[in-house]
């Protein structure tokens, strides 16, 4: 599917896309999902997860603020999202920061399989067992390029790979996709990257090229905090830029990703 089309698409089919994501940022993720078009529920008791996915199109895991109690959830619900063949997004929120999320992130990938992978280049890089240096939630350095480090991951984790950085990249192993759009300003609010998770898990249970809605879901999310940042006054602040932020997101379709976006 062209990325152009999907998001007529994914108001059409208006996928409800299930949660169990960051405490930080769960409003933001469902608002968000809301924006694009889809329908979001946050369900996370572990007596019901398997009954929500059964209901559901797309499936997000987010490490944020995990615990033992979540982990068995998430468990349950990607082996239920996995037999019903809908697609697994991984959000590794701090993986490489402490042994307890590196290991339980090592310990999901076996149990579960995921589709997407949508991380920082340090998140992903220890995901695939590099050894980085982490700053709680945010990005450290790597060995290799991002470029390199999407397909290489992508390959080894069998599974669409989305590094967000100055130049985002998308690669499913065999191609890659650089997203040139941005602004530093997203870089400086919470849940912008646990919140391009939810857009990519809507445009994905919206069709079955999760390549293309891998590159819409990170694209989108790029193109509006650029869009954002651009229509702010001369005093206007970091909370306004949220708001706007958020404008750009439910004003996104077609025409305006495919005048505004750039892919290399």
């Amino acid at each position: 599917m062209n990325c152009k089309d999907i998001f007529a698409r994914v108001k059409d089919v208006q996928p409800l896309v299930h949660h169990l994501t960051n405490n930080v940022t769960i409003n933001d993720c469902a608002n968000v999902t809301l924006a694009i078009g889809g329908s979001p529920v946050m369900a996370t008791s572990i007596e019901e997860v398997a009954d929500m996915v059964q209901l559901a199109q797309a499936l997000v895991i987010n490490f944020g603020t995990i615990d033992d109690t979540m982990y068995e959830a998430m468990i349950v619900a990607g082996q239920a999202a996995n037999r019903k063949g809908i697609p697994v997004v991984f959000d590794p929120v701090g993986v490489g920061a402490t042994p307890f999320r590196t290991n339980r992130a090592n310990d999901y990938l076996e149990k579960v399989k995921i589709s997407i992978v949508r991380g920082n280049a340090s998140e992903v890089f220890a995901l695939i067992g590099g050894e980085v240096q982490t700053r709680g939630v945010d990005a450290g350095d790597v060995s290799i390029s991002k470029k390199e480090l999407a397909v290489e991951a992508a390959k080894k984790l069998d599974a669409i790979t989305v590094i967000s950085g100055e130049v985002d990249y998308v690669s499913n192993g065999t191609d890659v996709v650089g997203i040139e759009n941005g602004d530093i300003w997203l870089t400086r609010i919470t849940g912008t990257g646990c919140t391009t998770a939810s857009l990519i898990a809507a445009f994905a249970g919206s069709t079955d090229d999760w390549f293309a809605a891998s590159v819409a879901g990170m694209s989108t999310m790029s193109l509006a905090g650029e869009r954002a940042k651009k229509h702010l006054k001369e005093h206007d602040g970091i909370g306004t830029y949220r708001m706007k932020l958020m404008d750009e997101i439910s004003l996104m379709n077609g025409d305006v990703w495919e005048e505004g976006v750039r892919l290399v």
